[in-house]
């Protein structure tokens, strides 16, 4: 949930571009899988499959959230991953080699906004998680999944509703709803450059051909009581943050840039990493979809 989560929410989250700062995008794709692990453990285990599926494709894969998330699901398939950013792919072949699963899993370096498509097989199984939002012709992409797929076989989307939350309302203390402040800024600026991110996919998936067969919603909240998971969540808040700065810093007050830019200063007193009341809080929704003729 992922690219895929890219929570490069800006959303970089799979689709990716290699423009971007990919080291940054790729650190923040890992903690996205590490601090959402169980909830997209559940969501691979909710996917309404007849049989398990042996060929799967992960569109915009990231660094592989979700493709290792399916490996762990199905431990009989074979995993085709799928994204335009050579770093990202790169990453996930040293996953897959850390893990002993290199013989599992193929990468395909593409654009998915080509009008053709490479060679990825008939799947039985399609993953698409915060990529699809990311297609210039999300219609013609959904078509050409649905062609690619063998007959009966399942395409799961899933959509963010937006960049995740960590900050309580009242925070910073200095600048209370100053989150609140980046968020409206930051969707002003997806409404023109990703308008199709928080899409609902399932009127697109039927009209594509498709047979929706389950919806799911999921609501994250995480905080940081535990150990490991609390380093987890300072780190992808403030990296997530840092991220969103560079999309809304031109459109916020000059008060609030100052107040968001101590937030992201881990030198100083108000950093984000000082503090104790960090969660991540945010929604996805999933589509199983299948093809059924």
């Amino acid at each position: 949930m992922t690219h895929a989560h890219t929570p490069s929410h800006t959303h970089t989250h799979s689709h990716s571009h290699d423009s971007h700062d990919s080291h940054g995008e790729a650190e923040i794709l890992d903690l996205d899988a590490q601090v959402l692990a169980e909830h997209l453990t559940a969501l691979t285990g909710w996917l309404p499959v007849q049989a398990p599926p042996r060929r799967i494709v992960d569109l915009g894969c990231g660094t592989g959230t979700g493709t290792f998330a399916l490996l762990d699901r199905f431990p009989e398939a074979h995993i085709t991953a799928v994204d335009t950013s050579a770093a990202h792919l790169q990453r996930l072949r040293e996953k897959a080699c850390a893990r002993g699963a290199e013989g599992r899993v193929r990468t395909v370096q593409a654009d998915l906004d080509a009008v053709d498509w490479p060679d990825l097989g008939s799947p039985d199984l399609v993953w698409a998680s915060a990529s699809m939002h990311h297609m210039a012709d999300p219609d013609r992409a959904l078509k050409t999944v649905h062609d690619l797929l063998a007959p009966g076989g399942l395409f799961a989307v899933v959509e963010l509703s937006g960049f995740p939350r960590f900050l309580p309302e009242t925070a910073p203390e200095d600048r209370p709803g100053l989150e609140e402040r980046c968020h409206e800024a930051s969707d002003r600026f997806h409404a023109e450059h990703v308008p199709h991110r928080g899409a609902d996919w399932g009127p697109k998936l039927t009209e594509a051909g498709f047979t929706v067969e389950a919806e799911r919603a999921i609501t994250v909240n995480i905080g940081t009581t535990d150990g490991s998971r609390g380093e987890a969540v300072g780190a992808y808040a403030l990296g997530s943050l840092r991220r969103l700065r560079h999309s809304v810093a031109g459109t916020l007050t000059p008060e609030d840039l100052a107040a968001l830019d101590r937030l992201l200063d881990t030198e100083g007193t108000g950093s984000l990493l000082r503090r104790d009341d960090l969660a991540v809080r945010t929604e996805r929704t999933a589509w199983a979809a299948r093809r059924t003729g």
